[in-house]
């Protein structure tokens, strides 16, 4: 299934509906993105705060486009051995003890050690082949018959080396294993990075890509992805969480609240019967919001006062 399959300006509307459709709040700026890294065959580096959906939008892609969805969590210290390929070294020493079996009567005719190696060089490397490859995120996207969404997640937790072995398959959608060679993508994935910000990408990966900065949402849009997330909730106190958590990313907190954050929030005031903020609920939920225990003690002075803010909102 494709996305970009019509005009330009039509392709873009239809992916944001498509998107709205699937429950992923899409603005004008996400869906041109996703339509110019469909028809330029080019990865998207997604970047913004952390739980403003950059990861959901790849699985979103995934579901839209009926594609296997295959993800790469970084970390420090992440290598190819965990992110493209490593060795089955133990078939391989499987595969010798049988061997030692057949050696002699492989070299029974050979007369010296030199007629013995050059007999050995007949049978060519097979241990290091195909078949003893055991294929990792990166290189089961590129073998994959059909097409896939690879998501490279949070790559700034990586070390800056790791960009290196990135680079061969965000340009040329291959890799090249030494003992094997090049290996070409058999289905050019959709390939997704995503980044927190916590440190600066490298200028050769961000060439590669498509560059796309999701920031949080304004009050409408929030709205909008509580009403597709949680449509349970009641108009009034969608409304109402939203403002508050609006007004919650204006004060100055360790961690600002998250969309993600907002939709448990959403969950839980539903979870709890509310139809309309009051003080008490705000306070006794508000570790759903705010993660550290130095904002939950700094905003509560301020709550009734955000309360009553928020309530404006349904007025």
């Amino acid at each position: 299934m494709t996305l970009v399959d019509k005009e330009p300006n039509a392709a873009i509307e239809d992916i944001q509906k498509r998107f709205e459709k699937a429950g992923y709040i899409c603005d004008l700026h996400i869906a041109t993105s996703i339509y110019l890294s469909q028809k330029l065959d080019k990865p998207i580096l997604v970047e913004g705060p952390p739980g403003v959906g950059k990861t959901e939008l790849a699985k979103a892609t995934a579901e839209l486009m009926n594609a296997d969805l295959i993800r790469l969590q970084c970390y420090e210290g992440l290598d190819e051995s965990k992110a493209l390929y490593e060795w089955k070294y133990g078939k391989q020493l499987l595969y010798t003890q049988i061997l030692k079996e057949k050696l002699g009567d492989l070299l029974e005719d050979a007369q010296g050690l030199d007629a013995s190696m050059e007999k050995l060089h007949q049978f060519g490397d097979h241990f290091f082949s195909e078949q003893f490859l055991e294929a990792r995120p990166l290189l089961q996207a590129l073998q994959s018959e059909k097409q896939t969404v690879l998501l490279i997640d949070e790559i700034d937790k990586s070390d800056h080396e790791f960009e290196a072995y990135l680079l061969e398959i965000l340009s040329d959608y291959q890799i090249t294993v030494p003992e094997i060679g090049t290996i070409k993508a058999k289905t050019k994935p959709i390939v997704f990075l995503t980044s927190n910000n916590s440190r600066e990408m490298g200028d050769a990966l961000k060439r590669r890509c498509l560059h796309l900065y999701i920031p949080f949402p304004d009050s409408d849009q929030e709205r909008k992805i509580i009403e597709a997330r949680v449509p349970e909730v009641s108009e009034n106190l969608r409304k109402q969480l939203v403002s508050f958590v609006q007004q919650l990313r204006t004060q100055d907190l360790k961690k600002l609240p998250a969309v993600s954050e907002t939709i448990d929030w959403a969950r839980t005031l539903l979870l709890l019967h509310a139809d309309s903020l009051d003080t008490a609920m705000v306070r006794n939920t508000l570790n759903m919001l705010l993660k550290f225990e130095d904002d939950i003690d700094n905003i509560d002075i301020e709550i009734p006062k955000m309360v009553a803010e928020a309530k404006k909102a349904t007025r």
